[in-house]
């Protein structure tokens, strides 16, 4: 009896990535293919789907540029420290952190907008750990993934329980810990100062952050009547005060040095008499003899904590506490010295006694007293705690709690809260498909309960607020993920929840083919619209594929530029500008990886060409572009922006590290392989999409393909049949650029018909052990113009983008027509590198694949100049005259290339000339001169 379906095989087939086979477990915990699995996991795809991919474990990489770029990611996977990443997860949490260092950058509580964004690269790295395992079947991998999922599971049981004591070693004991990022506090009863009139605060503390203004302690009700003391003020010294009068009338003392970092610190603070002297490790530092108020002026406080300010914009405490002890009267200064080296307890002082907290707890949240008086201290979250036991997140819930009322952007306070669930749940979900995990795939209904909890109670037109509202709106994927964890549950909240992200404006507006693209956001926008089509495929609303496909033509050629990147700091700007928007932050590295699933996911529906051929130029061009060609153990060596003016220097450290752009480029350089192979649904056609060095192993029909190639480098390909007998029908993608050719032969015999390009070439038969198919396909040099300069252009030589290599910082001037073939091919004007394949020169100037990621200054963009009708490399002497849109006479003529003779390209330049002529655009006199040249000249193919 088959095999049944287990949850792994469900999600592989149901997530985009991938329709994969099973894994079963052997003894030695590695992963085996489970054969069978393949065909049933194929059966559970998204019935919409008429062709499927293949899964990651099911395609190898072979040598060529793509396993290369990968090798280099899969080397920093397997060395950084998954440690650093759990960081902020386990310090949210209120969980010893174990001295790792979370990566800073947008990971960090000190990056850009106070952290806001932190968790969003951990669900990256989980992603790129388990696409890694299933292409290399690596434990390795599977280890890593296996202590995330195990730490994320600690982590959202700690936060579903009230927060525990952090034990750690003390000044004289153990102390309590409150690790920076727990939001922790110790709250104590309101009685604990007593009323009294003199008062000495004595307490043991060891800062692990140097932040102002956090409070060692703060009694008080609001900001109005407190008595506090800070570990640092803005000198960064300590600082103890009192008020009933805010802080214009705060009586004060400031000491004269900083607290040492993670050194144990003596603090004292003695009121009595009208005077206060605060004391730093038993010396008097500041003494104020005009210090009237006293805790008896302040009264019974509502609010009396350690490490919590009455000021909300104040940090809270970051480090241990221990020894903290009240008493109601003036310690003498040789009483404060003898606390220096004994516990309370065994001192003349004895321990205090209006309150007395030893901190010596090992468990639990609470901290007894030992004055006598029974004053438990409680240890607190600032937030209160999660609103659903599912919530997880490296931060408290305040950021979604804010969104639901906030109605303008402010990524300081509000930072895409549900675009860095998407990445957790994406994460989860993918560490299940490839270790089947069912810890991840709990970790993930748990997230998607408690969204719908919150999300589902909000009326419509708050949902919609939200959704619209620049950067603290944005959501990214979850759609997508939604739609795949519900294949999976089948829980009717989970689709509903997915429903819940619709937004309305936009729907509609690309439903109606109503371009609205203009001054969006352009990475906010992209994946919205993979995870619509994957509503349509849940629920069959034809609103969500019409208007992702009328999305997909918005962008595409409208927006995007030559390498297939899109957007300019980082939004559109109107249809068809182009030139218009080109700077030094052009092409963010996370739109084209979601312009790639985006178009993969609609050629599920309707096999265009044209999604794939976006696929081939913009994975060929920026996403390897994007990539640096060197290791690193600690950064990935990714763009953020690809900046396209003259001289540019490519960023592969980009801002403070841990960005979007840097978690989509883990995720890229590791399936790299997804779409080169699909196979229709049925099983009747494979469609070869993409020309790399690859293998795959296609169980259900029990053959190999092995693709042999050193594309793009080797004009061509040959795939090599293994197994079968098996009859389907082998679809060929015959590129748009192929315009010199595609001849495809089977065991070294041509195979009939007229591939066209941007279309597949069909060849059906009956495949065997030992079938050779040999494609080859001839690389023409062109050019792309710019939509709304036509004389700014960027050069291809077949699929390759070709820049030039010059720390020039103004456009370049070139000239291609001179020595044009009758193809209209202009790779006679470039002069190939020897030993460096796909490296010209032309003009003095090195050219190369914009692939290469190196530091080089490149120019993608030139000014085409071509001031003179050249033919042949004959020169007319006759200017090259141009139209007021900058199309110019030479433009023109060749624009009727392919010629079948030299006569054919001789009669378009007189027809040309003659319709110039006749325009007033050129003398009759110079267009005979023209024609004459043209006819005198002699041309390569």
């Amino acid at each position: 009896m088959a095999r049944p379906l287990s949850r792994r095989s469900l999600l592989q087939a149901a997530t985009l990535a991938a329709a994969v086979p099973a894994l079963s477990r052997t003894v030695t915990g590695r992963a085996a293919a489970v054969p069978a699995a393949a065909a049933l996991a194929a059966a559970a795809a998204p019935s919409a789907w008429t062709v499927r991919p293949f899964g990651l474990e099911e395609v190898a990489l072979g040598r060529g540029v793509f396993a290369d770029k990968r090798q280099l990611m899969l080397d920093h996977a397997r060395g950084y420290d998954v440690n650093r990443l759990l960081q902020v997860f386990r310090a949210n949490a209120g969980l010893a952190t174990g001295g790792a260092v979370a990566p800073g950058g947008w990971e960090g509580l000190d990056g850009e907008a106070n952290g806001n964004l932190r968790g969003h690269y951990t669900g990256h790295f989980l992603t790129m750990l388990a696409q890694a395992y299933r292409s290399t079947q690596e434990k390795v991998f599977a280890d890593r993934i296996g202590t995330m999922v195990g730490a994320l599971t600690e982590v959202r049981a700690a936060l579903r329980r009230d927060p525990a004591a952090l034990s750690v070693a003390g000044r004289f004991g153990t102390a309590v810990e409150n690790v920076r990022g727990s939001y922790q506090y110790v709250e104590l009863p309101a009685a604990v100062l007593g009323g009294a009139p003199a008062v000495t605060l004595s307490v043991w503390v060891k800062p692990t952050h140097d932040a102002g203004w956090t409070r060692v302690f703060d009694f008080g009700d609001d900001t109005n009547r407190y008595l506090y003391l800070a570990a640092r003020n803005q000198a960064g010294v300590p600082r103890f005060a009192v008020t009933t009068s805010g802080a214009g009338g705060e009586q004060g003392l400031n000491g004269t040095a900083t607290l040492p970092l993670n050194q144990w610190s003596h603090l004292a603070v003695t009121l009595a008499g009208g005077t206060g002297t605060l004391y730093v490790n038993g010396t008097a530092v500041a003494r104020n003899t005009a210090m009237t108020l006293t805790p008896s002026a302040l009264g019974t406080l509502r609010n009396n904590w350690l490490g919590r300010s009455n000021y909300s914009a104040d940090p809270v405490f970051a480090g241990a506490f221990e020894e903290f002890n009240v008493f109601s009267r003036a310690l003498t200064a040789a009483e404060i010295t003898e606390l220096q080296s004994r516990p309370a307890a065994d001192a003349s002082t004895g321990k205090g006694d209006l309150a007395s907290y030893a901190f010596d707890e090992t468990a639990g949240g609470t901290f007894a007293d030992a004055s006598g008086r029974g004053l438990t201290a409680t240890l607190r979250r600032t937030w209160g705690g999660p609103s659903h036991p599912g919530f997880l997140a490296a931060y408290p819930e305040t950021q979604f709690i804010d969104l639901e009322s906030r109605t303008t952007s402010d990524y300081t306070k509000v930072w895409a809260p549900y675009y860095t669930a998407h990445k957790i749940l994406r994460g989860l979900l993918d560490a299940c498909t490839a270790t089947d995990d069912d810890r991840a795939l709990d970790l993930a209904s748990g997230m998607c309960d408690w969204m719908y909890s919150r999300l589902s109670k909000l009326p419509e037109s708050t949902l919609q607020r939200m959704w619209g509202i620049f950067s603290s709106g944005e959501f990214g994927g979850i759609v997508e993920a939604i739609c795949d964890l519900h294949t999976i549950t089948g829980k009717a909240e989970h689709l509903a929840l997915a429903k819940l992200f619709d937004l309305d404006r936009l729907i509609d507006a690309c439903a109606a083919n109503t371009d609205i693209l203009d001054g969006l956001h352009a990475n906010q926008h992209i994946p919205i619209f993979t995870g619509y089509v994957r509503l349509y495929d849940e629920t069959g609303e034809e609103r969500y594929l019409t208007s992702a496909k009328h999305f997909w033509d918005m962008v595409v050629p409208h927006r995007m530029y030559g390498i297939g990147g899109t957007s300019t700091q980082e939004f559109w700007k109107a249809r068809d500008v182009i030139a218009g928007t080109i700077g030094a932050t052009t092409a963010e590295t996370c739109c084209a990886y979601n312009m790639l699933k985006l178009s993969r996911t609609l050629f599920f529906h309707e096999q265009d060409p044209k999604y794939m051929d976006y696929y081939e130029r913009a994975l060929y061009n920026q996403v390897l572009g994007s990539k640096q060609d060197k290791p690193d153990a600690e950064k990935p060596l990714v763009t953020y922006f690809i900046g396209l003016t003259p001289g540019h220097v490519r960023d592969y450290t980009p801002k403070q590290g841990t960005t979007c752009c840097e978690g989509t480029g883990m995720e890229s350089a590791t399936k790299y392989q997804d779409s080169v192979y699909f196979t229709r649904s049925d099983g009747s056609a494979l469609y070869v999409n993409l020309y790399s060095p690859s293998t795959l192993t296609w169980a259900e029909k029990g053959v190999t393909v092995t693709q042999t190639t050193r594309f793009p480098q080797e004009q061509g390909s040959t795939l090599a049949f293994g197994g079968g007998p098996a009859s389907f029908t082998l679809r060929l993608r015959v590129p748009s650029w192929a315009t010199a050719g595609f001849r495809v032969t089977v065991n070294g015999r041509a195979v009939s018909g007229t591939p066209k390009p941007g279309s597949y070439f069909d060849v059906s038969r009956t495949w065997r052990a030992g079938d050779t198919v040999r494609i080859a396909m001839p690389f023409r040099t062109r050019v792309e113009k710019a939509l709304d300069d036509p004389s700014l252009q960027t050069l291809f030589h077949g699929p390759v983008n070709l820049v030039a290599r010059d720390a020039a910082t103004e456009w370049l001037k070139v000239g291609l027509y001179g020595n044009a073939g009758l193809s209209g091919d202009l790779a006679h004007s470039l002069t190939p590198v020897p030993g460096k394949p796909l490296h010209f020169t032309l003009d003095g100037r090195e050219w190369a694949p914009f692939s290469e990621g190196t530091e080089d200054p490149t120019h993608a963009y030139f000014r085409r100049f071509e001031p003179k009708a050249v033919f042949g490399g004959e020169d007319s002497g006759v200017a090259n005259p141009a139209r007021a849109d900058g199309t110019t006479l030479l433009d023109e003529i060749w624009a009727g290339a392919p010629f079948r003779s030299k006569g054919a390209l001789v009669a378009r330049v007189r027809s040309t000339v003659d319709a110039w002529v006749t325009a007033g655009m050129l003398s009759r006199a110079d267009g005979d001169q023209v024609v004459r040249t043209a006819a005198g000249a002699s041309y390569r193919p």
